[in-house]
């Protein structure tokens, strides 16, 4: 395992410089080189790493997480917050229904097959849009009007709505008594008990900084290890109570910037050199799950059910922005920021095969197509269009 890391951590330094001397987000070169080191590529990557890749992406993404609530301000956050929470569900619940209806009339799918696929792929990627947002940010981008603030936290909740509704559809097609109603009804409970551990955890952790004397790298240790043992909460309780435990993570940040302005600041520039390396690992680790061969079974079909998709997703986005002061250009950056898939596509991008639902392999090759066109394009154009669409 420690070979296939030093090949990670050489092979992602390059790539990641490549695509930037091209002009491209780094994460594009990273996402392709997992792409040819990974199983199905030159299968460079060994088993025992691969194994334990679900959980060192999940670190990754809260190094991010982290660093992103210490960089969002609460004037920002009280801008932002209904639009936020709107673009947290009627987006991704939009694409949901039309890939769902898409699904039964391209695919002959039945409308419980239709929103398995749909809601898999009705979720955005954190790990794509956060590192962009928070670039945005410190260059001072659209944060008069906390454009990136709205996208980050409309983001980091997003994937409780497109998970939640998923688990609902893949209850409904094995036979089991699920309550659709009920369990959407369940989500705003999720992300304010998420909310309200990562208050906890973020006063108890600035009590403990005030009393004694610590090093700032081993706060960032002790943060770190709080966010893990929250994120592993939400999976020992799962199957009694959903814990939007990453929302979580990211309030811990956002609660320390707040209460202790200095240390924050100082505590963002250490998270920020630890991303250089996680940043590798999780987006190398993305790649590797990705099967070419599979995504290519998709075909065109495929190709349009995610483009239908994308138009829900984008008449989500401009409805969730009525009303707000956002100009064309503003409201279209919006829209492109909410293209990128990758994290949850990948992790359950399979379930529905494993658990032996009809037409399962189809709806991975989907999931997997999603993933290879939507990332790094929608990266792309997050990155391209920025700097023209927002001030």
């Amino acid at each position: 395992m420690i070979t296939s890391l030093g090949i990670i951590m050489i092979l992602g330094l390059i790539a990641n410089y490549i695509s930037k001397k091209l002009s491209l987000p780094g994460l594009i070169g990273m996402l392709l080189l997992g792409i040819l080191l990974g199983p199905y590529g030159l299968n460079w990557i060994q088993q025992d790493l691969i194994n334990i890749s679900a959980d060192i992406r999940k670190l990754a993404l809260i190094i991010i997480l982290l660093r992103a609530g210490l960089g969002i301000k609460k004037e920002d956050l009280a801008k932002v917050g209904v639009p936020a929470i709107k673009l947290s569900c009627i987006p991704g619940v939009i694409e949901g229904i039309f890939i769902a209806i898409a699904s039964v009339y391209l695919l002959n799918f039945s409308f419980v097959q239709g929103g398995i696929l749909g809601f898999i792929m009705a979720a955005v990627s954190p790990a794509v849009i956060v590192p962009s947002m928070l670039h945005f940010m410190e260059r001072g981008l659209g944060t008069k009007k906390g454009i990136p603030t709205l996208i980050l936290a409309g983001a980091s909740i997003d994937d409780v709505f497109a998970i939640t509704i998923f688990s609902a559809f893949l209850g409904l097609y094995s036979g089991t008594h699920v309550n659709l109603g009920v369990k959407i009804i369940g989500v705003p409970i999720s992300i304010l008990l998420g909310i309200a551990l990562g208050v906890v955890s973020g006063l108890i952790l600035i009590r403990v900084f005030k009393k004694y004397h610590i090093r700032d790298t081993e706060k960032v240790l002790i943060i770190i290890g709080i966010s893990i043992l929250l994120s592993a909460l939400e999976n020992v309780l799962k199957n009694k109570i959903e814990i939007a435990a990453l929302l979580g993570v990211m309030t811990i940040g956002f609660i320390i910037i707040e209460k202790l302005p200095k240390v924050g600041e100082r505590l963002a520039i250490k998270f920020n050199k630890i991303w250089v390396f996680a940043e590798i690992l999780l987006f190398v680790l993305v790649g590797a799950q990705v099967n070419i061969n599979v995504a290519i079974n998709a075909g065109t079909i495929g190709i349009i059910i995610l483009l239908i998709g994308l138009v829900g997703r984008g008449i989500g986005v401009i409805l969730s922005l009525a009303g707000t002061d956002l100009n064309f250009k503003e409201r279209l950056f919006c829209v492109i920021a909410y293209i990128p898939k990758a994290t949850v596509q990948a992790a359950i991008g399979s379930v529905p095969l494993s658990l032996g639902v009809a037409s399962g392999d189809v709806m991975l090759a989907i999931a997997v197509l999603s993933i290879i066109i939507t990332a790094p394009i929608g990266a792309y154009m997050i990155g391209r269009v920025g700097d023209k669409l927002l001030i």
